[in-house]
C-alpha cells in the first residue's frame, strides 16, 4: 500500500472512531481514553524542564503595567568614548594641494570688478529690466466676503419676486398611483377603450408565424421504443462498451523488462550508414 492509500485508511480509521465516540473536533477532549495510570503518573525532572515556555525577550513591561518594545541602554553606553579608528573615519575631507594652488578665489563670494561697479547701463537694457505692465482692462480679484450694502440688507422682495422665487413643481409621469389589482396601470380613456380597430392595424397585431418546416424541441425525457428495449448488441458493441483498462502507477514508474534486448533485435544486421553514424568524432 503506498503512502497516501495508507494515511487515507489511518484518516478513516480515526474519524470512525471519534463519531463512535461522540467527540467533536476542535474541543480539547483526547480520541483515546487515558488510563488511570497515565493520569497520575509524576513526571520526571527533566520533562517539567522541558515543558517549560520559552521566555520572550522581545518585551519589557513597564510599572505602569503597559508592554514597551523600547530596549534598557546599558549603563556603559552614556559613558562611552569613540575609539581612534570612529575619530580618523569622521574627520572631513581635505582639499589636495593642487586644487588649494589653483582655484581662482579664497571665498566663495564672487569679487566684483570696479568696471563693473561704475558701468552705466544702455537705454536697451533698462527698457529690458523694466517689469512686465499688466493689461489696462485687468481686474483685481476680488476679496471673498462680499460687502452687502445696507439698501440690499433693508430691502423687502415684493410679491413677484416671491412667486418667481418658489421652486417649480413638476408632475411625477414615471409612476402612478397604486390602485385595485384588476386595473391598468397606466390610464386608458374612454375613447381608446371603445375604439374599433381597422383591418391594418389586425394585421400587424397577429402574431408572427413558424416557418413550415419548423420542427419544435424535443422533452428532455425520451421515450424509448419497445425495440430499443428488446436489441441485442453486437459483439463489436460490446467490445467498445469495456472501460479503457490502465496499468497501475506502480507498474509504470518500474518496468522491470526495460532493459530486456528482443529476440528480433539481438539477429538484426546494422547498415553501412548506421556503422559509420555511430563511429566516434574524431578530433
Amino acid at each position: 500500500m503506498d503512502s497516501p492509500s495508507k494515511h487515507l485508511c489511518m484518516f478513516l480509521i480515526f474519524h470512525t472512531l471519534a463519531v463512535l465516540a461522540g467527540l467533536v473536533w476542535g474541543n480539547q477532549e483526547t480520541i483515546w481514553t487515558l488510563s488511570r495510570g497515565a493520569l497520575t503518573a509524576q513526571p520526571s525532572p527533566r520533562i517539567v524542564a522541558l515543558a517549560k515556555p520559552k521566555k520572550d525577550f522581545s518585551k519589557h513591561q513597564c510599572s505602569s503595567g503597559w508592554e514597551t518594545m523600547i530596549w534598557e541602554r546599558p549603563p556603559l553606553v552614556d559613558f562611552g568614548f569613540p575609539s581612534d579608528r570612529l575619530l580618523k573615519l569622521s574627520e572631513p575631507k581635505k582639499c589636495q594641494a593642487a586644487y588649494l594652488q589653483q582655484r581662482p578665489r579664497q571665498s566663495p563670494e564672487w569679487p566684483v570688478s570696479p568696471a563693473a561697479l561704475s558701468y552705466k547701463a544702455s537705454p536697451r537694457i533698462l527698457e529690458l529690466a523694466r517689469p512686465k505692465v499688466l493689461h489696462p482692462e485687468f481686474l483685481m480679484d476680488r476679496e471673498v466676503p462680499t460687502q452687502v450694502t445696507t439698501v440690499a440688507v433693508l430691502a423687502r422682495a415684493s410679491s413677484r419676486l416671491q412667486c418667481l422665487a418658489e421652486p417649480r413643481v413638476r408632475k411625477v409621469t414615471c409612476c402612478y398611483e397604486r390602485g385595485f389589482p384588476e386595473s391598468v396601470i397606466r390610464p386608458v380613456s374612454k375613447f381608446a377603450q371603445e375604439a374599433i380597430a381597422s383591418p391594418r392595424t389586425l394585421e400587424l397585431a397577429r402574431a408572427k408565424r413558424l416557418h413550415p418546416d419548423y420542427v419544435p424541441l424535443r422533452d428532455a425525457e425520451w421515450p424509448v421504443t419497445k425495440a430499443a428495449k428488446h436489441a441485442v448488441a453486437t459483439p463489436r458493441l460490446v467490445e467498445l462498451a469495456q472501460p479503457c483498462k490502465r496499468p497501475p502507477m506502480g507498474s509504470v514508474q518500474f518496468n522491470p523488462d526495460a532493459f530486456t534486448v528482443k529476440e528480433a533485435a539481438k539477429k538484426a544486421t546494422c547498415s553501412a550508414r548506421i556503422q559509420e553514424l555511430a563511429r566516434p568524432i574524431k578530433h
